[in-house]
């Protein structure tokens, strides 16, 4: 059984692709404002979108593997489709949201000292972001698959 999971190509790519886009989270951060952030290791949010990566490794090695015009690519293209539009729509305006209403608290509690904890604001992702997820995802899986 772990000898299938270790030789499930889609499984491996997709994982690859996760990884990735987690990794280069901390560095690309790191391009834009100067300061090393590396709790963006294990967040949501940020350039590129795992999710993203993630979905689109595996609906395009399913593809590669099933055909694709097989139904079990047709269902991986729509729950990518789910999970690229939740992680840009959704999860986006939840942490605009955050942002807005931890501004409000700065607002309302400035001069008193109160440790409220604020809301996570980077919860989703731009449209740009999760272009490079699908970009990182396909590449990965089109590698893995040249290799495998």
């Amino acid at each position: 059984m772990i000898n299938e999971l270790f030789s499930n190509q889609v499984l491996i790519a997709s994982l690859i692709s996760w990884f990735l886009a987690q990794a280069l989270k901390v560095p690309i951060e790191f391009i834009y404002s100067r300061k090393w952030n590396w709790s963006l290791w294990f967040s949501a949010g940020g350039m590129p979108s795992s999710h993203s990566a993630i979905v689109s490794a595996a609906a395009l090695g399913i593809g590669l593997i099933e055909g694709f015009d097989a139904p079990l690519f047709g269902l991986s293209i729509v729950i990518a489709m789910v999970v690229i539009y939740d992680a840009t729509g959704v999860r986006r305006q939840a942490g605009l949201q955050a942002h807005k209403i931890n501004y409000l608290f700065e607002e309302l509690l400035s001069g008193h000292p109160i440790s409220e904890e604020t809301l996570k604001e980077l919860l989703g992702h731009t449209p740009l972001q999760a272009f490079g997820g699908i970009l990182l995802g396909i590449v990965v899986e089109l590698i893995t698959w040249s290799i495998w």
